[in-house]
């Protein structure tokens, strides 16, 4: 098969990191890839967002299928374009990728479905919407459009929700993605990743995830895209994962196919274990960055069987098969990150871990300079060890991180530290 990845990210190269390893894969290329990739991957000079450059690659080079990874060509409607011209790609339609590009439709779907969530109100009006933080309860803010993970923000009380909207609404951190605001309920219990490839018809979960979106330890400070993150994830128990197939993907397959709403590609739900069991905070049209990486590692069945079946409605005859082991992902990030960072900064010691059994450094902001490795993002590397439980899987990730600098870098100290607070 010949396989082009379209994207630059940490999740992207998990990706060509575990599709190289098949014996399936004759040509594998990265659009636009980075420096990290070139081993694995032929990178092609065309941004994600080119979609019809993209399109145009595909059909000279005889791609057997595109994995699309970032959401933004998603939404633009990559995968549409893709079939219009006969090319088999893996990802949503430009429709049923609404369910991440608008946290309003989203909510929509959720009801109509009866999809347990948070309480929620959708504001286009400022006055509103301030109005409704009056009544000074805790929320969480969300801006309604893409915001590359960051447009949620978590309100204790009245000063902070007014704060957020100010943001979102009126000073537009978020670009076009605060012309809506949705508020809700602030949900109590403890955040999960479940991920599922979906065909159209059926549905296969992947292993589980917990993310750590906050910059500080402790889940302290702004939302990131993701600081770390470790599978399988305890808190997503049997009951609990049945409850999730039952109450949440069930539903949404029949409704997305009610609506006539063609999906296939990667389902993401972000979700609150509560009292009251698993609750939906959002739905995302992708792999997750930085849970795709540990998943990755615990992957043992071929990816591109898995990624083809999707793309040809063809799930019924999968299995995905896991190592019992745990994979856990430390991100190092710029001094500065989610706010103003530098770039440029040189990185030492990532070639002691070319020799690393246990574990592996995906890039997600670096360059290639001068025979130097240089910081070019906010997230820079996904630093990804397996071990037999998730504490050693988490010593061994801490090791590979103690090998690496550079000015300024920064990561949390405290990954997975909920799944071995459980014993």
């Amino acid at each position: 098969m010949n396989i082009l990845v379209v994207g630059g990210g940490g999740r992207e190269h998990a990706l060509v990191w575990k599709l190289r390893q098949s014996p399936r894969v004759d040509k594998l290329y990265c659009a636009p890839g980075n420096a990290g990739m070139r081993e694995q991957a032929e990178l092609v000079d065309i941004a994600a967002g080119e979609i019809d450059k993209l399109a145009d690659f595909a059909a000279r080079e005889g791609i057997d299928l595109t994995l699309v990874g970032p959401e933004q060509p998603l939404v633009a409607g990559i995968a549409d374009r893709f079939e219009e011209r006969g090319l088999k790609v893996f990802g949503p339609s430009r429709e049923a990728a609404r369910l991440e590009g608008s946290k309003a439709f989203a909510k929509e779907l959720m009801l109509e479905n009866g999809i347990p969530t948070a309480a929620c109100e959708v504001f286009s009006d400022l006055d509103e919407a301030r109005r409704y933080v009056a009544q000074d309860r805790p929320c969480a803010v969300k801006a309604d459009g893409l915001a590359a993970g960051k447009g949620v923000i978590l309100c204790p009380g009245r000063a902070e929700a007014e704060a957020a909207l100010d943001d979102i609404m009126a000073r537009r951190v978020f670009g076009a993605a605060g012309d809506q605001v949705v508020i809700e309920e602030l949900l109590v219990g403890e955040e999960a990743s479940f991920m599922a490839l979906m065909d159209g018809d059926d549905f296969l979960p992947l292993a589980t995830a917990q993310d750590h979106k906050r910059i500080f330890d402790g889940d302290e400070g702004p939302n990131t895209g993701g600081m770390g993150a470790y599978s399988p994830a305890p808190v997503v128990d049997a009951a609990v994962h049945d409850a999730v197939v039952e109450q949440v993907l069930k539903p949404l397959a029949a409704g997305l196919k009610r609506r006539g709403l063609v999906y296939r590609g990667v389902l993401y739900a972000g979700l609150m274990i509560t009292e009251d069991g698993p609750k939906v905070l959002e739905f995302n049209a992708r792999f997750g960055d930085p849970e795709c990486q540990p998943i990755m590692m615990r992957l043992e069945s071929d990816l591109p069987s898995l990624l083809l079946a999707t793309a040809e409605g063809r799930l019924r005859e999968m299995e995905a098969e896991w190592t019992d082991r745990a994979a856990v992902c430390v991100v190092l990030a710029s001094g500065g990150y989610p706010g103003e960072y530098g770039t440029g900064m040189e990185i030492e010691g990532l070639e002691a871990l070319d020799s690393w059994n246990n574990g592996y450094a995906f890039h997600a902001g670096t360059k290639r300079e001068g025979g130097r490795w240089l910081t070019a993002g906010g997230r820079v590397l996904g630093v990804t060890a397996l071990g037999d439980t998730i504490a050693s899987a988490t010593r061994e990730a801490y090791e590979g991180v103690g090998r690496i600098n550079w000015d300024g870098m920064h990561y949390r100290r405290d990954i997975a530290r909920r799944a071995m607070d459980r014993g």
